[in-house]
């Protein structure tokens, strides 16, 4: 029996150290980047780009094509009445062939359509890293706003605290007759107030974590603690972001399609074999049915295109360009974005200065309005006015706080560090 009871003890602590868990901002981005729907795409393309490659590579293998005819001709080839003793041919005709194209050289374009492939695969997989990226931005959102409501939570608990040790030493005076009977209620009504900010403040949490935990594809968990992250910062203007190799791998897809369609005109040449059967078979005097074969060589040259393959280099180095520009564009908008979150953080840090100052203030007030009420000399209206002044600050100075992390943190992903 102590061994069962010991068993559940262990269980329920487990569970409570379970509940307890706590993520960090970094595990975010990890669960992210591991769990969110768009990296399936991954193993898609991975298998597609497979596909492709092998359709490509088959144009190396033997192409064997089978054919068969029956056919009736309203007339057919009359020899002279000296060659009389030759059998005229059928008007009806058969055959069935077997052919087999071998490809020998096509001037490297099988090649060059494998790197093509393979760049855009490079291009589509850093395309769904980069989106992935920039969901970040709203996982910083989140994670604040939940670390928020969970500090906001804590600061409750303390007002909450000191109301209820103020709510005993007044009920202590009216008591003893040093103040007014109803000098309780101000703090009771207080009281129920700071219960009804709890449930508010709860049902927002819960609601953004059930939230942040769709976008990280975690399991719904109310008790889980979000741990405040130590960011640093360095406030300069280099970009590392994960859209500027993407504009890379874009350019670098364009010069394999460049070197493929240089190689679309390229001499090609091809082995073939055809065996048949039919009546006639290739010797044409011949009235009866034969088997037959021809082998050879096939050389192609598309010796002049209309410029279409210059015009198509030229149509890629307009595209490359292009992408030139929009890379130029972003590195500007980044800059740009850098410079308005950095003025952010410098606004932030100069509110949390004057936010301290004006706590300082506050509490000197309420530490001598603390004294008069005990003594009868102010109402517990006056006293709850200056200190729910007090939290009001605290709440200010903890809001901003949190956003100052949240603009440093958003910093670093709009720079890529």
């Amino acid at each position: 029996m102590k061994k069962i009871g010991f068993i559940l003890i262990l269980t329920f602590v487990s569970l409570g150290v379970f509940a307890q868990e706590v993520l960090t901002l970094k595990e975010c981005y990890n669960l992210l980047e591991t769990n969110y729907p768009l990296v399936k795409q991954h193993q898609l393309l991975e298998n597609q780009n497979q596909i492709d490659n092998s359709i490509i590579t088959n144009s190396k293998l033997p192409q064997i094509s089978l054919d068969a005819q029956a056919t009736y001709q309203s007339e057919v080839m009359e020899f002279p009445v000296a060659m009389s003793s030759i059998t005229p041919l059928n008007k009806d005709q058969y055959r069935a062939t077997v052919s087999i194209n071998q490809l020998i050289f096509n001037g490297g374009a099988t090649t060059a359509n494998l790197k093509v492939k393979t760049a855009e695969l490079k291009t589509k997989k850093k395309s769904i890293e980069t989106n992935i990226y920039q969901l970040k931005m709203q996982i910083n959102q989140l994670y604040f706003s939940i670390l928020l409501t969970q500090e906001t939570f804590k600061l409750l608990e303390v007002k909450k605290n000191q109301l209820k040790t103020k709510l005993k030493e007044v009920k202590s005076g009216i008591k003893h007759g040093v103040l007014l009977p109803a000098s309780d209620s101000v703090l009771e009504a207080e009281l129920l107030k700071i219960n009804q900010q709890f449930i508010e403040v709860e049902n927002r949490k819960l609601s953004l974590i059930e939230t942040l935990f769709s976008f990280i594809g975690q399991p719904f968990d109310s008790d889980v603690k979000l741990e405040i992250p130590l960011i640093t910062t360095r406030l300069d203007t280099e970009i590392t972001r994960p859209e500027l190799d993407l504009f890379q791998l874009k350019k670098e897809e364009i010069t394999a399609q460049e070197a493929f369609v240089s190689k679309q005109n390229s001499v090609k040449l091809n082995g073939f074999f055809t065996g048949g059967y039919g009546n006639p078979g290739l010797n044409m005097l011949d009235n009866s049915f034969h088997s037959f074969y021809t082998v050879g060589v096939k050389l192609h040259w598309n010796v002049f295109d209309w410029n279409t393959n210059k015009k198509q280099q030229q149509s890629l180095a307009i595209h490359k360009d292009v992408i030139e520009n929009e890379t130029e564009v972003f590195k500007l908008n980044t800059t740009i974005a850098l410079n308005k979150q950095q003025k952010e953080i410098e606004k932030v840090s100069a509110f949390i200065n004057s936010d301290q100052e004006i706590i300082r203030l506050r509490k000197k007030v309420l530490k001598t309005l603390d004294a008069q009420l005990k003594n009868g000399v102010i109402t517990s209206s006056v006293y709850i006015t200056e200190f729910t002044n007090l939290f009001e600050a605290e709440n200010i100075l903890l809001q901003h706080k949190i956003q100052a992390q949240l603009a440093k943190e958003n910093y670093n992903i709009i720079k890529g560090q």
